[in-house]
Order: C-alpha cells, then sequence, then structure tokens
C-alpha cells in the first residue's frame, strides 16, 4: 500500500459495528493474556514449592573432622575415604 492509498482511505470513516467488533476481540485477547500470565506466575511458585519440599526431605549433615598426614617430603593428600596418597602410592590409615 502506498502513500496515495493511504490519503484515499483517511477520509472514510469506519462503521460503529467494525470498530466494536475489533474492540470487542482486542479485550479478549487482552483477558486472554493476562489470564495466561497469572497461570504462569502460579505454575512458577508451584514449581518452585515443588522443589522446596523435594529438597528439603535430605539432612544436611556437617561434619567438621581434622586428620594429620604425615610424609617424609611433605606432598601428601588425604581423601574422604581414608586414603592418603603419598608421591603416588596409597595408603590406608
Amino acid at each position: 500500500m502506498g502513500c496515495n492509498e493511504c490519503k484515499e482511505y483517511s477520509g472514510q470513516n469506519v462503521s460503529y459495528i467494525v470498530f466494536e467488533s475489533a474492540m470487542a476481540r482486542m479485550e479478549r485477547t487482552v483477558r486472554r493474556l493476562w489470564v495466561v500470565v497469572i497461570l504462569l506466575i502460579v505454575l512458577l511458585v508451584g514449581s518452585n514449592l515443588a522443589w522446596m519440599v523435594y529438597e528439603s526431605q535430605y539432612e544436611t549433615i556437617e561434619t567438621t573432622e581434622s586428620y594429620e598426614v604425615e610424609s617424609e617430603n611433605g606432598h601428601a593428600v588425604f581423601n574422604q575415604n581414608g586414603e592418603v596418597n603419598i608421591n603416588g602410592e596409597s595408603k590406608i590409615q
């Protein structure tokens, strides 16, 4: 549609029935969008609550243990299984 065609239509009025039907359609669309937004917010809160309930089933156990590991040259690694690696050799305490 070029500028000449726009000038032709600019002087014509839109009938009231067409305007009302377009406005009613827009109102229904806006109402549906609000329902979708509210539904998405409810689903987001619900999924967050479900994850919180799921994660709260597990207990958090905090332990503080200290270990003394001695090696001849100072290169020792202690893991949680009770094994000590000194210079690449595994030794169980």
